[in-house]
């Protein structure tokens, strides 16, 4: 350490991290057991420290000073000094360099080695202390100029997109760019990558409204994992909440401006930009992992301990520690994040990793919790969606249905039950209220069906072509004997294990994948599509890919080409839910009869295309049913002129044929066809078919159609008139 002279003045403990005012910057950081903080200098390098520094201020549980001339691109960590007793909670070593919890940016990455831990890792013994350096195996904090210019700066605004129009896809930055060929080799795989037409052009087309990131904040890649030649390709293991990840950007050095500009690019082609986050645990693992920041800062405050043993975590997140987002200071750091990613960068919403653990009080899962009431009442974040993942691994910790209203949560239910009905495990009633956004879930409180987030897949399991290609996972690429990831995958290959040659199991492969697109994209509630199911993307049967950063996981646009006609198919059924709001309604199906209105909203059909009766739901073994959703009954609270068009949608879930009997309905005369998933290609029909009422449809084995009332008087595209 070559120990530069710097002059240190009292400096303000707010705001917390490093804040540079144009003339110095104010160091603050926050610890309620320390005995004193040491802020280290870096040269550019951030390999060799210059100069250790003692915050001579301590406010409110606030370590602070300021240092006249340090100015933005500094390289700095911090050192904190404190008691270093484990069975009490405390993890204090100043021989470790620790990231600032507040950084904007990082530069570098982690290189494991022995001495990025608190104890002698030799020994396995956490109680021991380890007095090696950690600051050459350190990644460093960055000095950020908070209103630095960059282009395309005034660009930046939140979209807003009304949640019952919404339409998400869920990809990965890294992934869905890296094997891009339009996109410049030096790009692909960063976040400027989002600066290539083709790229923005081909997202736009299908329909979809918002893109949601897997993580980017800063993470950890567990050495067990670099060990073995892996990754943490996902990034669900956090090291730095304010920070994007420099291993997303093509120059390190300008990581925060790229993502900016990745952001601006979204919004200027109409998308919005929702974040995955981490706040439910971090990249340190339990009592023998690394103290990289959070632990050695104050551990007993950031983490949530054993209150009887202290040493220990508690691990309600199957990750080995769990953020204690009760403690006053943890919580400011959490909404303070979630703002600075707000205001500073503009994204549009955040999907909450593992969100029960957020809501957790002593007690268990509360939805009035600290956490959830502070972000209820926030006025930045109460503007922008909010998605949960309303599961942990703790006791109580599923919770789907029992966040409070402003909350959309992701709907595991609607996953299962799709699943199972088009693989011939489950009947008609299981289905009928996932089409109808789980009212008996989240019809309370003034909630709206867009509180469903419905989808089939996600990162975390098969893609859409493995769920209809595997009846087992096939995970032996990730190096555990194939015993990690879900057994219970709910799929069903159609009568051969993976790839095959049969031209009969693929023609129903791709009907299988086509019959999900349908049911995900004209349910009611807010559906999410993942990046490459709309052209049949494999991981080759892995349903654990999270250790694959290779082409495994990388997205395969090559697929996009030969799947064309499944691209159309996707790209045909976002049409219609835009066109149709009565797809999209902000007001859920009852299914009740409306004195006033005169109708019914929703009618179950059965295959004599007359209304279903009590006895029809008790029949385990019905398969196939028509819903007619009646183009009169409002969509939202207030009558929409024009948006009256009556649909009626046919599932077949039986292995055979059904004749099902075409409806009347609202004095129609003929119906359009508008899908039929048993036809491979829809778009390549010239015009609709039309069937009159009464007539008897050939519904192929696992197939579904849906259908528009056609009336005596319509407009020049088929649009109701007199009938709606």
């Amino acid at each position: 350490m070559t120990n530069k002279n710097y002059e240190i003045l009292e400096g303000h403990p707010l705001p917390r991290g490093a804040t540079w005012d144009g003339k110095g910057t104010n160091f603050a950081v926050f610890s309620a057991h320390a005995t004193k903080v040491e802020v280290c200098l870096f040269d550019e390098s951030g390999e060799n420290e210059e100069a250790r520094i003692a915050l001579p201020e301590y406010t409110n549980q606030i370590w602070h000073g300021y240092l006249p001339d340090i100015k933005p691109g500094t390289r700095y960590g911090y050192r904190v000094h404190g008691p270093y007793e484990p069975e009490k909670g405390h993890r204090f070593n100043p021989n470790k360099l620790l990231l600032d919890p507040y950084a904007t940016a990082h530069s570098g990455h982690i290189e494991w080695n022995p001495a990025l831990f608190g104890y002698r890792m030799e020994s396995m013994d956490d109680l021991t202390f380890d007095e090696r350096d950690s600051a050459p195996y350190m990644p460093k904090c960055i000095v950020v100029d908070p209103n630095f210019d960059w282009h395309g700066q005034t660009r930046l605004t939140k979209l807003r997109v009304p949640f019952d129009e919404t339409v998400i896809y869920e990809m990965h930055v890294k992934g869905f760019t890296k094997r891009h060929e339009k996109v410049p080799e030096h790009l692909r795989g960063t976040y400027a990558s989002y600066a290539t037409k083709e790229v923005l052009d081909y997202i736009c087309s299908l329909g979809v409204t918002s893109v949601e990131l897997l993580p980017i904040h800063a993470f950890v890649h567990d050495s067990h994992l670099v060990e073995k030649g892996l990754s943490n390709y996902w990034g669900y293991n956090t090291i730095g909440f304010f920070a994007p990840d420099p291993g997303y950007a093509s120059d390190p050095a300008d990581t925060l401006k790229e993502f900016k500009e990745m952001v601006s690019r979204f919004h200027d082609a109409g998308l919005e930009v929702i974040l995955d986050v981490v706040y439910n645990h971090t990249g340190e693992g339990n009592e023998k992992g690394p103290t990289l920041s959070f632990r050695g800062i104050d551990n007993a405050s950031y983490y949530r301990l054993l209150p009887d043993n202290p040493r220990y975590y508690i691990n309600d997140t199957g990750t080995g520690n769990t953020l204690n987002v009760t403690d006053p200071r943890v919580l400011q750091m959490v909404t303070d994040s979630l703002r600075y990613w707000v205001e500073q960068t503009h994204v549009d919403g955040f999907r909450f990793d593992l969100g029960t653990i957020l809501a957790r009080e002593p007690n268990g899962f509360d939805n009035r919790s600290g956490f959830l009431k502070a972000v209820c009442q926030d006025p930045v974040l109460g503007c922008v969606k909010l998605i949960a993942e309303p599961w942990d691994c703790g006791p109580g910790g599923y919770q789907v249905g029992a966040f409070p209203p402003e909350w959309a949560e992701w709907n595991d239910r609607f996953r299962d039950d799709v699943r199972d009905f088009w693989r011939g495990e489950a009947h008609a009633a299981a289905l009928t209220e996932r089409l109808c956004a789980s009212a008996s879930i989240f019809n309370c409180e003034g909630r709206r069906p867009w509180s469903s987030v419905n989808f089939i897949t996600a990162h975390d399991g098969f893609t859409l072509n493995d769920l209809v290609s595997y009846n087992e996972k096939h995970n032996e690429a990730n190096g555990e004997g194939n015993r990690d990831g879900n057994d219970n995958n709910l799929s069903w290959n159609c009568g051969a294990e993976g790839p095959t040659d049969d031209a009969e199991i693929n023609a129903l492969r791709h009907r299988q994948m086509r019959n999900m697109l349908a049911t995900l994209l004209l349910s009611q509630g807010t559906p999410m599509l993942v990046a490459g199911d709309e052209f049949a993307r494999t991981q080759g049967g892995n349903n654990n890919a999270y250790c694959q950063d290779d082409e495994i996981s990388w997205v395969d646009w090559s697929l996009a080409e030969k799947e064309k006609a499944q691209v159309r198919f996707v790209q045909r059924l976002t049409g219609l839910r835009r066109k149709y709001p009565i797809l999209r309604r902000n007001l859920f199906l009852t299914g009740d009869w409306n004195e006033e209105q005169g109708l019914k909203d929703v009618t179950w059909i059965n295959a004599n295309g007359r209304e279903m009766e009590d006895q029809h739901w008790g029949d385990t073994n019905m398969r196939c049913f028509g819903m007619l959703l009646d183009g009169r009954s409002p969509v939202s609270g207030v009558k929409q002129r024009g948006t009256e068009a009556t649909l009626l949608m046919i599932i077949n879930g039986h292995h055979d044929l059904v004749e099902f009997t075409l409806p009347e309905s609202n004095g129609g005369s003929s119906w359009a066809l508008l899908i039929d998933t048993n036809i491979e290609d829809m778009c390549a029909q010239p015009q609709k078919e039309q069937f009159n009422i009464g007539d008897t449809y050939q519904v192929t084995a696992r197939s579904l159609l849906l259908l528009q009332l056609v009336c005596e008087d319509t407009g020049p595209e088929g649009v109701p008139k007199s009938c709606g």
